[in-house]
Order: structure tokens, then sequence, then C-alpha cells
């Protein structure tokens, strides 16, 4: 199972509120950290093709 699947799966079961706000912004970070991956390797390889 992923990271991200088992993040989601905790969100969606856990309890306590204080787990599930810092279940929610470590999913937020990762989603943040995909991105700018996705972006940088976009410019990487459009700058690849100049």
């Amino acid at each position: 199972m992923s990271i991200d699947r088992f993040i989601l799966r905790k969100i969606n079961t856990c309890q306590e509120e204080h787990t599930r706000e810092n279940l929610v912004r470590l999913f937020v970070i990762r989603i943040r950290k995909a991105e700018f991956a996705e972006e940088h390797d976009a410019a990487y390889v459009l700058e690849k093709l100049k």
C-alpha cells in the first residue's frame, strides 16, 4: 500500500481530532512536494528541448 493511500485511510478512520489534523497537514505537504517535483521536472524537460 502506498503511503498516500495509508494516510487517506487513517484520516478516514481516525477518531482523535488532533491526530486527524496532523494527518491532513502531512498529506498537504506530500501534495505540495509532488506538485513542486512535477513542475521542476517539466521545466527541466523544456529546458533540454531548447
